[in-house]
């Protein structure tokens, strides 16, 4: 809301276009299409996901995380910002959806169910991967002592 406020100060504003709201299709930066589009926020959210997960892992080294997670979700905008504007956040993709209009508001079912798919593969995977405990669950689902 304050951005949208900040925007409208300058005479000539429209809000449609202007938000780098999330799209597929002809709301695609770059044109690509839906099947695109949900791969990679399913897997750039999972990526993001592994990292948050690595930089918070028991053995990794203390006070590192907040650089390993700026660093990697500026790596993925840099990716997909051409593919769909970078969601891996559907609380971002609502934000700007309703004040851009056009397409916006219609695709964002996409940019809230490619990043939920994504962070539960991610989550589902991690300690498998990894073999990291957490929360008192073992690898094989147990409860840990």
């Amino acid at each position: 809301m304050a951005l949208f406020v900040i925007a409208t100060g300058r005479e000539g504003f429209t809000a449609a276009g202007n938000f780098a709201a999330n799209g597929f299709g002809e709301a695609s930066p770059g044109g690509y299409g839906l099947g695109a589009a949900f791969l990679a926020e399913a897997l750039l959210t999972a990526v993001f996901l592994y990292i948050i997960l690595g930089a918070t892992d028991g053995r990794a080294p203390v006070g590192f995380a907040p650089i390993a997670i700026g660093l990697g979700l500026t790596l993925i905008h840099l990716i997909s910002i051409p593919i769909t504007n970078t969601s891996v956040n559907p609380a971002r993709s609502t934000a700007v959806a309703f004040f851009n209009g056009g397409d916006a508001p219609a695709q964002l079912w996409l940019f809230w169910l490619a990043p939920i798919i994504g962070a539960a593969i991610a989550g589902a995977t991690y300690a498998l991967i990894t073999g990291e405990r957490r929360a008192g669950v073992d690898i094989e689902g147990e409860t840990a002592a």
